[in-house]
């Protein structure tokens, strides 16, 4: 492990939206910080309001676009005016910084060995940002805490070298869980918790063969739970020590596990394609033993590479390639459209953004009563598809191809 500083960083998540505290006369917008992988809570919702219900002919006006993020499927998070993200070039994979308001590059910081493959090189994971630290987690298993406003590494340990793990078919992918004073990844098949102040070890639970999936933090009594999809099922590990608390196997393939587990109180819901389905579970949690039960299963959803978002009762999410609108509580299907293709999507101000793995962007109404689009246009993309999901943070969508980068403004006028 390289230690380029002991400085302890803040454990301030910074999402709080600037313009919210305003009285209602003086604004109705409010504008959000993004600062993690699906948003500050990692369920996809953004809580910025004031935004256009409907796109002109032609999308929303592009605010800018700006090379060199790279090559890679990395997502974008923000926090203080900047983007952050991971993107290759030669033989090295890099951590990124923009201006958000012009796409001016702030900064670079190498971090890592590039990341080979057929399906698209470079690194997959979204950066996280906590106080004013950056971490991340490149796809040959660099994790990295660097200073947010220069880029400066505190410290940087490969942990496929450290815990002996093995690298996945398309690359390590999840974007690293940062608590209070610990980071969990899975290093490999050895889910681990090392310290935030310079990344030596709290606990190691050897277990699975990662999957493509990023945790989620869920409390149930007084258990703090990470769920982990792995590369053949669905597990709760205590964020304390480590301990296994419960699995469920269903709902995995034996190809590639992606989505995000979906957490409201103490039921879970988790996705998979490749013919799969989708699970929702009921945790039970007592004292500090916790078990799960499925409540249904369905193949009504099958989440790829994108994670559905649950709005209200209802999930909206990308079954294989149909959109699909489905009831949280039952599976049942309100309804499904084709609308731009099989993509990624998130939400802000009651509308679904929708990005196509084609490069087909357009927005939507999150209701079960059916699909209302608002309008689409087109990007012109190369050859990978855009499996980077897009992002809505201080009043402008992001979007990426690879090493292009593109803001479109999104506000009301």
């Amino acid at each position: 492990m390289k230690n380029y500083s002991l400085s302890r960083p803040s454990v301030a998540l910074v999402t709080v939206a600037l313009l919210a505290a305003l009285p209602a006369a003086v604004s109705n917008r409010a504008f959000d910080d993004w600062p993690q992988w699906r948003g500050p809570n990692r369920d996809g919702r953004s809580a910025e309001t004031g935004l256009l219900r409907a796109w002109p002919a032609g999308g929303p006006p592009l605010a800018w676009r700006a090379t060199g993020a790279g090559e890679g499927y990395s997502s974008f998070a923000t926090s203080g005016g900047r983007l952050y993200s991971l993107g290759a070039r030669a033989s090295t994979e890099y951590v990124v910084a923009f201006d958000a308001a012009t796409g001016k590059r702030l900064w670079e910081t190498a971090h890592g060995t590039r990341f080979s493959n057929d399906r698209g090189d470079g690194p997959r994971a979204t950066p996280t940002i906590q106080g004013d630290r950056v971490y991340a987690f490149g796809a040959s298993g660099d994790l990295s805490v660097l200073d947010a406003a220069s880029g400066k590494i505190h410290w940087t340990v490969n942990v496929l070298k450290q815990y002996r793990g093995s690298n996945i078919q398309w690359g390590l992918s999840e974007s690293p869980l940062v608590l209070e004073d610990r980071i969990l990844v899975n290093a490999g098949g050895t889910i681990v918790a090392l310290k935030k102040t310079d990344g030596t070890s709290i606990w190691t639970t050897k277990g699975d063969e990662a999957g493509y999936s990023s945790a989620v933090v869920q409390k149930s009594g007084n258990v703090t739970q990470a769920i982990y999809f792995t590369s053949s099922r669905v597990i709760g590990v205590d964020v304390s020590s480590g301990r296994e608390l419960w699995s469920y196997s269903q709902v995995a393939n034996r190809t590639a596990n992606i989505a995000t587990p979906i957490v409201r109180g103490n039921r879970v819901f988790v996705s998979s394609d490749y013919g799969t389905g989708a699970a929702l579970l009921d945790l039970t949690t007592t004292g500090n033993t916790v078990s799960a039960k499925e409540v249904y299963f369905t193949r009504q959803m099958r989440n790829h590479h994108s994670t559905s978002i649950l709005v209200g009762d209802y999930l909206y999410g990308f079954s294989s390639a149909i959109l699909t609108a489905m009831k949280f509580d039952t599976g049942d299907i309100a309804w499904q459209d084709r609308s731009v293709g099989k993509g990624s999507l998130t939400f802000a101000d009651d509308r679904l953004y929708l990005y196509s793995e084609g490069g087909v962007v357009g927005l939507a109404e999150a209701t079960p009563t059916g699909y209302r689009e608002h309008g689409r246009f087109e990007l012109k993309t190369g050859r990978l598809p855009t499996w980077s999901h897009p992002v809505v943070s201080g009043g402008k969508l992001f979007l990426r191809d690879q090493d292009n980068i593109y803001a479109y403004d999104v506000r009301a006028k």
